[in-house]
C-alpha cells in the first residue's frame, strides 16, 4: 500500500493530467477525451510507482532493462502524453502540440515520441505486440516486464483472445494486461453491442491470473499491479472505471468518446477540475 504522501502526490498528478487532457483536446479541437479521462489513475500509478521507466530514452544504459508499455487503446494518447511529460520524457509545453501536423504527439502514439515502445491505434493489436515483446525478453533473459492497457471495447476483437491464448501457451509470466473497463465505446454500451461479461471468468478460463479493482482507487490499482508482477503466469487486471471521469457532463456519456469541447464546455470542465 502506498503511504499518504504518495497517494497525495498521485492525486495531484492525476488532477494535472485531467486538466492537460481537456486542454490538449480543446486546443486541437480533436481527440478522444472520454477514454483518456477514464485511464488517468491507471497510467499515473503504473508509470510513477510501478514501472521501471527510462526518461532519458535511448541515451541511458538502463534503456535495455526498462519495462515495456503498449497503449493498445491508442486513442487515449493524451493521457499517456501527460504522464510521460510529468516524468521528463519531453517538455510539458510540448503537450499543446497534440494532434498538430508535424508534432511528435500524434492522435495515436508513434515511435517519434520518447517513451513510446510501439505505435498503436488499430484496436485489438496491442496485446499481440506485447506477446512478441515478452517472448523476446524471455529469450534474452531480460527481467523487464511488459504492460498493456486495453480498452474494453477492443476486447470484442478476435485477435485479442488469440493473444490471451498465446500468452498462456508460451507461459509469459512477464506480461500484465490492464483493461480499462469503462463499459462504453463509440456506439454505446459494450454490453449492448457485444457482451463481454462475465469478463473475469472468461480470462480465468484462458488460465490467466485475474484481479478486479476500482480503476480510480489509487491504492487498489497499485496493489493489483504489484500483485500481478508475482502471479507466476500472465496476469490481467480488470479496472472498473468511469468514462469521462472528473468532468460531470462527460461522465458515463458515450457521446464524449471522440469529441472536443467548445469554449463554454471547456471553461466548465476546467472549473470542475480545479
Amino acid at each position: 500500500m502506498l503511504n499518504d504522501a504518495d497517494v497525495k502526490e498521485i492525486e495531484s498528478l492525476c488532477k494535472e493530467s485531467r486538466q492537460n487532457i481537456v486542454k490538449m483536446v480543446y486546443n486541437a479541437q480533436s481527440g478522444h477525451i472520454g477514454g483518456a479521462l477514464s485511464s488517468v489513475e491507471i497510467l499515473t500509478v503504473l508509470f510513477h510507482k510501478c514501472m521501471k521507466t527510462c526518461p532519458q530514452w535511448h541515451n541511458s544504459k538502463d534503456f535495455e532493462y526498462h519495462d515495456r508499455f503498449v497503449l493498445s487503446k491508442g486513442h487515449a494518447s493524451s493521457a499517456l502524453y501527460s504522464v510521460l511529460s510529468q516524468l521528463g520524457y519531453f517538455p510539458k509545453d510540448e503537450l499543446m502540440s497534440f494532434r498538430i501536423f508535424g508534432s511528435r504527439l500524434q492522435g495515436h502514439p508513434t515511435s517519434l515520441c520518447p517513451g513510446i515502445d510501439a505505435a498503436t491505434g488499430s484496436l485489438g493489436q496491442g496485446l499481440s505486440i506485447c506477446c512478441g515483446m515478452a517472448m523476446g525478453l524471455k529469450l534474452d533473459k531480460n527481467p523487464a516486464k511488459v504492460f498493456c492497457l486495453l480498452g474494453d471495447g477492443e476486447l470484442q476483437e478476435g485477435s485479442v483472445w488469440e493473444a490471451f491464448m498465446h500468452c498462456t501457451h508460451q507461459k509469459l509470466d512477464n506480461i500484465i494486461a490492464i483493461i480499462d473497463r469503462n463499459r462504453l465505446q463509440i456506439d454505446g454500451c459494450t454490453e449492448n453491442i457485444k457482451s463481454l461479461d462475465p469478463l473475469d471468468e472468461k480470462l480465468k478460463a484462458f488460465n490467466w491470473s485475474v484481479q478486479v479493482v476500482d480503476g480510480h482507487d489509487i491504492n487498489a490499482v497499485y496493489e493489483a499491479i504489484e500483485n500481478a508482477k508475482n502471479a507466476g503466469k500472465p496476469a490481467a487486471i480488470i479496472a472498473n472505471t468511469i468514462k469521462g471521469k472528473g468532468v460531470s457532463f462527460m461522465e458515463n456519456n458515450a457521446g464524449w468518446h471522440g469529441k472536443a469541447p467548445n469554449q463554454e464546455q471547456f471553461d466548465n470542465a476546467m472549473e470542475e477540475l480545479r
